[in-house]
């Protein structure tokens, strides 16, 4: 029995199914975010692409690149695990502008989508790729 409790009460992030957890967390999310966000900015599924905000006042070529690098190119690093806490940075810089400015006076209702895309890149930030990606191979 203590060593059941020991079990469900210990926590290995160098375990086989920790690093499994990693792996699908992390492509997952990304497959989200460019399924759902991406896509959109460029046009894809919708009649017409996504109006993509700009509430720092940046040139709206920057500002457009930028948003749609944030939600399709470096989640595809993500997904693969290729520079995954460099690729995040500016997944983190949308999603954290859309939190805290775009979103800034909304209501939590209107919130929680940056808030939970914001909670869970920073995680991947903090535990990185994992032993299945690409950036384990290279170090």
């Amino acid at each position: 029995m203590k060593n059941i409790v020991s079990r469900i009460l210990r926590s290995d992030l160098e375990g086989v199914w920790n690093n499994r957890a990693i792996l699908f967390f992390r492509v997952f999310i990304s497959l989200e975010l460019i399924i759902v966000h991406g896509l959109k900015k460029i046009g894809v599924g919708v009649m017409q692409a996504e109006m993509i905000p700009n509430p720092m006042g940046l040139p709206e070529v920057l500002n457009s690149v930028f948003a749609i690098s944030a939600n399709i190119v470096f989640p595809l690093f993500i997904i693969v695990g290729f520079f995954t806490r460099v690729a995040i940075v500016p997944v983190l810089a949308v999603t954290l502008t859309g939190y805290f400015v775009v979103h800034g006076s909304d209501s939590l209702l209107e919130k929680d989508v940056p808030f939970m895309y914001s909670v869970s890149y920073l995680l991947l930030f903090i535990l990185g790729a994992g032993k299945y990606s690409i950036d384990a191979k290279l170090s």
